[in-house]
């Protein structure tokens, strides 16, 4: 069942922000973290990036660097084989490279339906940990700070890091949480049974089953355990990966959380659609799934979810309460940011026990 939107707008894209230098270019301003901070939503915004230049016969593949910050390796086209528009494999050795680096920027939105103010406020990769860039953050409000985790993404893979603020100003690092490959780590926004949890996407190399999400525990959002799978992907909408979306929110009767899946692509170069479920988990044992949306309910039909850098994409992030309901914010297209309101009962509605 796919949910009327109550309230829709394109928040963000490309052309609205700054590239780190003035011979690169922004491609993609997407998959917001977002969190209501005292009297107004913050969102900090994923910044993808690449070089203006364009060199023939060659691809430019960024990095940053200790010494040198944002630099560029200038590759032979023959010696890398393109795999979708995002990344590329060098014919050496079989790994990756991405065609395009992250950072994260601070943008404030007010009551939440509109963009304030772009604050030109970064955090930037650092360290090797971080190479290539800092992905998709998620925001979750604890003990008076605002925690995000962040996909860190370098020669060592995709691992997730975590690190905190008080002001969106100033930053503190607590280092890699979860090691590669995994991604789409959320955090609960409470203590449940004394241990902090989470949501997180292990990315095996060996397929043994099909894409699943998974939970953990933690006493110190540092050191994690009791890994249990959640959910695996079932429907046909979700074949290809399977993850966290925003982070879950308190509901009556449970924990509400708006994941996303990615149908498996057929043709080479192909990324897949991405859609959005919804699963409600056990209030005091949330590794327990409730009831589930049994198919889809939110899917790219708008112009800039269908058209972008990678195509067919709404990929959820972050979760604000509003009068009926919620404002749900997404990427889209790995391109652009935008809102969406979902009412309540509506969205309880679609939701079948299992």
């Amino acid at each position: 069942m796919i949910l009327p939107r109550h309230f829709e707008k394109l928040l963000l894209k490309p052309s609205d922000l700054k590239p780190s230098r003035d011979d690169f270019e922004v491609v993609g301003a997407f998959n917001p973290g977002v969190v209501r901070a005292g009297d107004e939503v913050v969102m900090l915004v994923r910044v993808a990036e690449r070089p203006r230049e364009v060199r023939p016969g060659y691809t430019p593949l960024p990095h940053w660097d200790a010494d040198k910050g944002l630099t560029v390796d200038w590759t032979p086209n023959d010696e890398l084989t393109p795999i979708d528009p995002r990344v590329v494999e060098r014919k050496a050795d079989g790994l990756v490279r991405l065609t395009f680096t992250s950072h994260i920027q601070v943008v404030r939105c007010g009551g939440g339906r509109a963009v304030r103010e772009k604050t030109g406020v970064r955090f930037a990769p650092a360290g090797e940990m971080e190479e290539f860039g800092v992905e998709d953050p998620r925001i979750t409000e604890l003990d008076g700070r605002y925690y995000f985790t962040y996909v860190a993404v370098s020669r060592h893979g995709a691992a997730t890091a975590l690190a905190s603020t008080t002001d969106f100003v100033n930053f503190e690092r607590h280092g890699v949480i979860f090691c590669s490959e995994n991604k789409d780590v959320v955090l609960f926004p409470e203590r449940i049974g004394g241990d902090f949890v989470a949501l997180h996407r292990p990315n095996p190399a060996t397929p043994f089953c099909r894409p699943e999400m998974w939970i953990a525990r933690s006493p110190d959002l540092r050191h994690w355990g009791s890994h249990a799978c959640l959910h695996g992907g079932g429907g046909a909408w979700e074949t290809g990966r399977v993850g966290a979306g925003t982070p879950p929110v308190r509901v009556d009767g449970g924990w509400l959380e708006i994941y996303h899946g990615n149908r498996k692509p057929t043709k080479p170069g192909e990324v897949g659609a991405y859609s959005t479920g919804v699963l409600l988990l056990d209030p005091t044992d949330p590794s327990r799934v409730i009831a589930r949306t049994p198919d889809s309910i939110f899917e790219p039909t708008a112009g800039f979810e269908r058209t972008g850098f990678v195509p067919d994409v709404v990929f959820p992030t972050g979760i604000v309460e509003s009068p009926d309901g919620w404002l749900v914010y997404y990427g889209a297209a790995d391109s652009c940011s935008a809102v969406v309101e979902f009412r309540r009962d509506e969205l309880l509605a679609t939701l079948v026990d299992v």
